[in-house]
């Protein structure tokens, strides 16, 4: 099933435009939605879970109307928000019991089947009778991921969902989400390239509620191989480089030097080196191509 997203526009009363005639088709597996705080992602998916309105433009899941049908949607998505709320004291397992309740599973042992793989999936089985309020961050998210499972979805929104996680917990999290993600479509936004790297098979660069680049993470390195450069740096030749290149990252090195990154078809000077491109370079043009546009 395909989510196709037409047109798509979002203003908000205080004249935010935060989706600006935006168009994408979303196929099954990992898609990465890539950008920057305030880019308009949680305006986006919050209007693909029909969680808002907007002002005009189509989506479309398989053969549903979302924007007309929106319990239909509902029955086969599965959302977590970038917060998952406050949760009472009780144990996971008796907490996706009652969720399960409200997702119209009548029977009581289809409820205690689907709860115990759900636990099995998220890698919360050991703790399954222990209160969900007292998990870690890391827990609490897969346990938004296990109760959105629930209902068996086929298109699932994550929400910038490891803001926050230390490293073990993300992994973790992001482990979770890759056997998830292998028969349903799973939209996932973040603004940390990284995850999206590790995670997505397709991506899609998003600022100012506009698409700057939708593509693979494979592509859209192998696009700039041959024209990523770096230099290291003393901290005063910082001002003149950024005014000099067009420089898309600087780095601390250990003895206090900078370690600067820069795009160019050709070599720039002679001590500049050819360095491999990463999905960090993409975001950083893509987003200095926009800041250029705007001026």
């Amino acid at each position: 099933m395909k989510l196709i997203i037409k047109d798509l526009t979002k203003t908000y009363k205080n004249g935010v435009k935060a989706i600006d005639n935006l168009n994408l088709e979303i196929g099954s597996g990992m898609f990465g939605l890539l950008g920057p705080n305030g880019a308009g992602k949680s305006s986006l998916m919050r209007t693909i879970a029909t969680l808002q309105s907007a002002d005009s433009g189509t989506i479309t899941f398989g053969d549903i109307n979302v924007m007309e049908d929106k319990m239909e949607l509902r029955k086969i998505l599965g959302y977590l928000p970038q917060s998952f709320g406050v949760y009472p004291k009780m144990s996971a397992e008796d907490l996706l019991d009652y969720f399960a309740t409200l997702k119209g599973i009548s029977s009581k042992s289809d409820r205690a089947k689907i709860v115990d793989e759900v636990l099995e999936i998220t890698n919360l089985s050991d703790v399954r009778k222990k209160n969900v309020s007292g998990y870690s961050g890391g827990m609490k998210q897969r346990f938004g991921i296990a109760q959105l499972l629930l209902n068996n979805p086929k298109l699932i929104i994550v929400d910038e969902p490891t803001a926050g996680l230390d490293p073990a917990e993300r992994h973790r999290f992001l482990n979770v989400l890759r056997e998830v993600g292998t028969n349903c479509t799973v939209i996932f936004s973040t603004h940390i390239v990284e995850d999206v790297k590790e995670l997505c098979n397709e991506m899609a660069i998003l600022n100012g509620g506009r698409i700057l680049k939708h593509t693979t993470p494979v592509e859209a390195t192998s696009e700039i191989s041959g024209k990523i450069w770096t230099k290291v740096i003393s901290r005063d030749e910082l001002e003149a480089m950024e005014a000099s290149y067009n420089m898309l990252s600087s780095n601390y090195n250990q003895d206090n030097t900078l370690n600067i990154r820069v795009y160019a078809d050709d070599k720039p000077a002679d001590d500049f080196i050819q360095s491999t491109p990463q999905l960090d370079d993409v975001y950083f043009i893509a987003l200095k191509h926009e800041e250029i546009e705007i001026v």
